[in-house]
């Protein structure tokens, strides 16, 4: 984490990082922990807090549909817990948008919990997708929870992006052969929606790696 003296009273923005599986989220975020001050939040995947802590994931509609109603509201909850925290940024891992491309149907995830798609779009200042690479550039399976073949991940991949036209801040990383060339992208937009007051020089990201 890099040292930040800045006493102000930050307006918060709120950032998505998106994507389909295996994009590189979880080791971007790992890098923004170290490279930004205390006043950058990077929130935890709601995903794999409730996959990680044992809710089922049978492949019938009704138990997909009752994780991505998880999935939605406890990413609510953890967005809340930090807007009074005086973050000049946080970070999501993900964010409530994504779950409407694994919902299973009918109709979609935004009636079932009471939103729109619209609506979902404007709780994030910017939204920020890693493309899922191709098997033969980089697609692992070393997330213990990542189920789907490096095909399946890259639709998934598109059916994200798809939720996300039209959205006033949107920006695409490309999957690249160097995963650091990838990461040092995502790290630059981030660093601009830092305010200046907390603004740090990030160098390269393979220091921080």
């Amino acid at each position: 984490m890099a040292t930040c003296h800045c006493n102000e009273r930050h307006t918060r923005r709120r950032v998505v990082l998106t994507g389909g599986p295996g994009a590189g989220k979880t080791a971007v975020l790992e890098l923004a922990r170290r490279a930004f001050c205390g006043h950058v939040q990077i929130l935890p995947e709601a995903a794999g807090i409730i996959f990680g802590g044992g809710f089922p994931r049978a492949a019938d509609p009704a138990h997909r549909q009752a994780a991505q109603r998880a999935i939605y509201f406890v990413q609510r909850e953890l967005e809340a817990a930090f807007d009074e925290s005086n973050a000049a940024l946080v970070v999501c891992d993900r964010g409530t948008i994504d779950g409407g491309a694994y919902w299973p149907g009918p109709q979609d995830l935004w009636s079932a919990v009471g939103t729109t798609l619209q609506l979902e779009q404007k709780r994030y200042d910017a939204a920020i997708h890693l493309r899922t690479p191709e098997e033969s550039n980089g697609y692992n399976f070393q997330n213990p929870l990542r189920r789907e073949s490096a095909v399946e991940a890259r639709l998934i991949d598109e059916r994200i992006a798809g939720l996300w036209v039209g959205h006033p801040q949107h920006y695409v990383v490309d999957a690249t052969q160097n995963f650091l060339d990838k990461a040092s992208r995502v790290l630059a937009i981030l660093h601009e929606q830092i305010p200046p007051c907390c603004r740090v020089s990030i160098g390269d990201p393979a220091v921080h790696a």
